[in-house]
């Protein structure tokens, strides 16, 4: 996916080992579709050559703000006008300073003062040592630059390249991509708080065994992130997946349908959206053996009895936060045939405003999908396409049915 299409970047470099980190952050940039002006500090030229980051921007880098190749003299104001962003990673702990101070004795903190603040973000992406990071007069910086425009994009924690370990570290170059992506998209749901499930549950037989399904979680795990790209408060629960947390939201790991039941009521409670993708068990079994069933030898198979699981969407959808108004509940219907019929059908049963319809089979485990919106108002296709695309037009769609069904 080509999220930064036609957006372009100026990635500065400064003085820290976390350059290396930079090389693939370029890259990343402009295999999303970016194009990418790299300006390095003469610290920077220390750690990685600009023949490196020419290789990977396809762009001359520059370094020095008497560079003869602008006939003005003005690289400052040339390259910083061309800009969406400013994206300065790694950014030192002296980079940081300087901004504070508003210094401008090199072409990149010239680029960022001179920047048009109305137009051309600056992102930051710091790196240093430990105790550095740590200082008193970093944390003060910090809060300084953010006051001024900036947006700090936080710090990874680990092992440091001076033996020590702890927060300071670079984020590592997908987290800032993921990062910065969601800073270029527009914030349909500022202030809203979207509660999302995701995943299946595993309903335990014994120790060892379970009933489960195909589910990958993957629709979920986009629509969390689409949602806080969207400017949402997030939080995700999860069934017993394998996906990493998309970056900025609050993942809480359940196992059965029982587990995702109580603690999606308890997070309704605040929350002013609720999508419903996890595709939860119907039923589990009446009894749990405390250990594993065993072949007798017989032949006979044990008789499994079960008991029907509640309905998490319903019991949510008819809450009192729900019938108030104040909880926008969309419903997710995994079918194997017959989808705009059991859609509609099931839309109408839980009570909700919109539900969105998929082919189970065609989308567990996939990367893209398609999906069939249902509301009061009939029905109508979203082409396949990757999951995260489908799940931003689903915040878009959201976004835009809020004002009415609180009116």
């Amino acid at each position: 996916m080509q999220d930064l299409a036609g957006k372009h970047i100026v990635l500065g470099l400064t003085g820290g080992i976390a350059c290396y980190k930079s090389a693939e952050l370029c890259r990343l940039f402009v295999k999303a579709g970016a194009t990418v002006q790299v300006v390095m500090t003469e610290a920077a030229e220390e750690f990685i050559t600009p023949v490196t980051m020419q290789a990977l921007s396809g762009r001359t880098v520059y370094t020095s703000q008497w560079d003869t190749r602008e006939p003005n003299n003005m690289p400052h104001i040339n390259l910083s006008r061309e800009a969406d962003a400013i994206v300065l990673a790694p950014c030192s702990a002296d980079f940081i300073a300087r901004l504070v101070q508003g210094r401008a004795d090199d072409l990149l903190s010239l680029m960022c003062l001179a920047r048009p603040m109305d137009r051309v973000a600056l992102l930051i992406a710091p790196a240093m040592n430990r105790e550095m990071w740590a200082h008193p007069a970093t944390q003060r910086n910090l809060m300084q630059v953010a006051a001024d425009g900036a947006t700090v994009l936080g710090v990874g924690s680990g092992w440091q390249a001076c033996g020590e370990t702890g927060d300071g570290r670079m984020l590592e170059p997908a987290q800032l991509l993921e990062d910065i992506t969601a800073f270029f998209q527009p914030k349909l749901l500022a202030g809203q708080k979207v509660l999302v499930t995701a995943g299946p549950t595993f309903e335990a037989l014994d120790p060892i065994r379970g009933i489960t399904n195909h589910s990958s979680g993957k629709m979920g795990f986009a629509i969390a992130r689409a949602a806080r790209e969207a400017g949402a408060e997030v939080t995700l629960v999860a069934g017993p997946v394998h996906l990493p947390t998309p970056r900025g939201v609050t993942r809480v790991d359940v196992l059965s349908a029982q587990d995702m039941l109580e603690v999606t009521t308890h997070a309704a409670q605040s929350a002013s959206i609720f999508v419903a993708t996890a595709a939860v068990a119907d039923w589990r079994p009446a009894t749990q053996s405390d250990q594993k069933i065993k072949k007798d030898g017989s032949g006979k198979t044990p008789v499994l009895e079960f008991v029907e699981n509640a309905d998490i969407l319903l019991s949510v959808a008819k809450s009192e936060r729900a019938q108030a108004r104040k909880l926008f509940c969309v419903g997710f219907a995994a079918e194997s045939e017959n989808l705009a019929e059991h859609a509609k059908a099931k839309r109408e049963r839980k009570g909700i405003p919109l539900l969105v319809g998929n082919i189970g089979p065609l989308t567990f485990g996939q990367d893209d999908n398609a999906l069939l919106l249902v509301d009061a108002k009939g029905v109508r296709e979203l082409p396949r396409a990757p999951k995260l695309t489908l799940a931003r037009e689903l915040m878009a769609e959201i976004a835009a049915r809020l004002p009415d069904w609180r009116a």
